[in-house]
């Protein structure tokens, strides 16, 4: 069964893409990610994905994946959200 995060935090990355704010992710792994948030693409196996500008190319990142996302934006409509144990069945 595919895993989805909850319609509250997914909103977050709408708005995120749809301002195309410059963000940074943390992932449940510690790693992170930074780039410009440009889309959200759904795989044949109903995953969700963040796609992302980076300085290297474009980059996605499931979204399952991710424990924190911080907006380097400023002025932004928010400035951090945290995914930790977010997500749905």
């Amino acid at each position: 069964m595919t895993q989805h995060i909850s319609c509250d935090l997914h909103d977050y990355i709408e708005v995120a893409c749809m301002y195309g704010y410059q963000i940074r992710l943390i992932l449940k792994d510690q790693s992170t990610v930074e780039g410009k948030a440009k889309d959200i693409l759904t795989d044949a196996e109903k995953r969700e994905f963040l796609l992302l500008e980076t300085g290297s190319g474009s980059q996605q990142v499931e979204l399952i994946s991710l424990d924190k996302l911080q907006v380097l934006t400023p002025n932004a409509r928010f400035s951090e959200v945290v995914f930790s144990d977010s997500c749905e069945p």
